[in-house]
């Protein structure tokens, strides 16, 4: 999946009240009374200011329940959603306490989680529970403590080439070769710490081969997809560019992108002209510090293939009445139509996205279509693929081409091969590999991307080829069925797997549905983000267990593909295989596994601690 850049798109920053990530100076916050003076009173009222505007947070309605004991935040979320049947929108518990902090949607839930947690038993211990302080505003919160210390010397901000850009002064060989060394140490780090889970995986880590980190065919303006925020740079001009740190941090200045290697001409102008229609504009830009103004963010894609351009205006729309949309969107219209006479790209799909604070249940920020045509196309290895506003697609087309060829090359797909592609997008790896397959099928949660792999398949003249809407946990077996289905009596089944997941990786339940489909026999697993992935890659390979039924699947061979140059970041291909049960495997004592299922649940616990929420 397309790997974070450095930049810091205006979505992931609107809401960081919000935020999941907790520091004991902030879940611990004093609840006494501040009695120094009115100018201090008047500071930490700005810090809690959000509570007062008219936007729902659930830190209006927020719990601390004390005297848990050692805990892991899945089994926790269990006991409030699943046993008590709590409406819970976040859960923030610190590592290694023996505390968290519960919010919810109203007074009531909060009053009734309350009254049923105040004296609850669970896991031996009696749990107290009392209204807890609201989080203070990590913006107003750090410009109140930069003003405490108005003697030290201010910090240098970094220019938006060095945050979104950081090796573009070294040589692209140079590049090339540092991304060998810190990808070699990964590797060297992962299989240093299989070999503790692992034992039995000693042989086949002597084996394990990381071939090279692979150049890109294209080192500057690669990027076919750019996120942009509309704000205010240092002299407090409207800007469309890159944020250079985020909300949480304390920063909300942003830096135009003229000057950064990785982005095409296209989207430069794209950022330049939506600039202009910003500053001529009635409607003001938004400022998070507040949560005021209309203009949010600007997202454009574009095609190397084609030269069409889309744009996405991302409108926070909370202090916008109808009239006023409507004048907005047909605003954006016309100044688009009336650029395309004598303007050097062309705007060829033009949306509209209303960028807000999400509903309960919601995912994603919904978008209209306004003029142009729906979609732009672009190439990946020989095949046309549709790309809507909203669907995944690689952000280095030409980069994809190396990286999907190399996932090929590695697992050698015959024709008795099949092959299942789990998070499959837009169906640009599915259909990479149909022509070397027998049948491909791929499962993706996004509809609209399931849309666009059907018409993608059909536009390429694949017949091979069939995809599923939903979650990937539960069709798993479901598609092993069909591939067990489809094979030919008496002949044995070549069935493969690919995961192309998030920057975070898989969910466990994931890499549990893959180890406990026997039929799966190897596993090419890409990854954008491989210091995430690593925790997948150590649960596909640890013994056998309750948690993980199935046979490991062992690391043969690696090869990483420069998809971003100018940044720190690399793709990572991993081919998996796993061996039929020896009788040493079966002969494993009941307490050895007892131990590992122990291992893994305070593994997992702690890795839900850091990094779980519920939303």
């Amino acid at each position: 999946m397309e790997c974070f850049n450095a930049e810091i798109p205006a979505d992931g920053v609107v809401n960081s009240i919000e935020t999941e990530e907790i520091s004991e100076n902030v879940v611990k916050a004093d609840e006494t009374t501040l009695a120094n003076g009115e100018d201090e009173a008047g500071k930490a009222g700005e810090e809690y200011a959000y509570l007062e505007r008219n936007e729902f947070t659930s830190e209006i309605f927020k719990v601390e329940v004390k005297n848990m004991g050692y805990f892991g935040i899945g089994e926790f979320k269990k006991l409030l959603r699943n046993t008590l049947k709590f409406d819970v929108t976040k859960i923030k518990a610190p590592t290694r306490k023996e505390f968290a902090f519960v919010c919810f949607r109203s007074q009531e839930d909060q009053q009734r989680a309350l009254e049923i947690l105040n004296g609850y038993k669970w896991k031996g211990k009696v749990l107290k529970a009392h209204v807890a302080k609201a989080s203070a505003d990590p913006l107003q919160k750090k410009r109140a403590a930069e003003e405490q210390e108005s003697e030290r010397k201010p910090k240098k901000q970094r220019t938006a080439v060095e945050a979104t850009c950081p090796l573009s002064h070294i040589a692209y060989d140079q590049q090339i070769k540092q991304k060998s060394e810190e990808m070699s140490a990964l590797l060297a780090k992962y299989t240093q710490e299989l070999r503790k889970v692992n034992p039995r995986a000693k042989p086949h880590l002597d084996k394990f081969q990381f071939h090279e980190v692979l150049p890109s065919p294209t080192v500057n303006g690669y990027r076919n997809k750019n996120e942009f925020t509309v704000g205010k740079n240092s002299v407090g001009e409207v800007v469309v560019g890159f944020r250079l740190g985020c909300y949480s941090d304390g920063s909300v200045e942003v830096a135009e992108v003229a000057d950064l290697p990785h982005l095409p001409e296209q989207a430069k102008w794209a950022a330049r002209s939506f600039q202009d229609l910003v500053r001529k504009s009635k409607f003001l830009p938004f400022n998070p510090d507040g949560n005021i103004g209309h203009f949010r963010q600007l997202m454009v894609r574009c095609s190397s293939a084609t030269g069409e351009l889309m744009l996405v205006a991302g409108i926070y729309s909370s202090n916008l009445s109808e009239d006023e949309q409507v004048e907005l969107k047909q605003e954006l219209k016309s100044f688009y139509e009336d650029l395309a006479k004598d303007a050097p790209y062309k705007c060829s799909s033009l949306y509209y996205q209303d960028v807000k604070h999400r509903e309960a249940g919601q995912t994603i920020n919904p978008v209209e279509h306004i003029s142009g045509s729906t979609h732009i196309t672009d190439t990946i290895q020989g095949l046309q693929f549709r790309i809507s506003p909203l669907a995944f697609f690689q952000i280095n087309t030409e980069g994809a081409n190396v990286l999907y060829q190399k996932a090929i090359d590695l697992v050698a797909p015959t024709k008795d091969t099949t092959m299942l592609d789990i998070c499959c997008g837009t169906g640009t790896i599915t259909l990479a590999f149909a022509k070397h397959c027998k049948k491909v099928m791929g499962v993706e949660i996004v509809p609209d991307a399931i849309k666009d792999a059907e018409f993608n398949a059909e536009a390429n003249g694949i017949k091979n080829a069939k995809f599923f809407t939903g979650n990937a946990d539960d069709f798993i077996k479901s598609m092993v069925r069909e591939a067990l289905y489809d094979q030919e009596p008496g002949k044995p089944l070549d069935l493969i797997a690919v995961v192309d997941p998030p920057r975070a990786g898989l969910h466990h339940r994931s890499i549990a549905a893959i180890r406990s489909a026997d039929a799966i026999n190897r596993l090419v697993y890409v990854s954008c983000n491989p210091h995430s992935a690593k925790r997948n890659f150590i649960e596909l390979a640890r013994p056998e267990s309750k948690q993980y039924k199935g046979e490991p699947f062992y690391p043969k061979s690696a090869v990483a593909v420069d998809m971003f140059p100018h940044t720190m970041h690399t793709e990572l291909v991993i081919l998996f295989e796993r061996e039929p049960k020896t009788k040493a495997d079966e002969k494993s004592s009941p307490a050895e596994g007892a131990a590992q299922s122990k291992s893994e649940a305070t593994e997992e616990a702690v890795s839900e601690e850091n990094t779980t929420s519920v939303t």
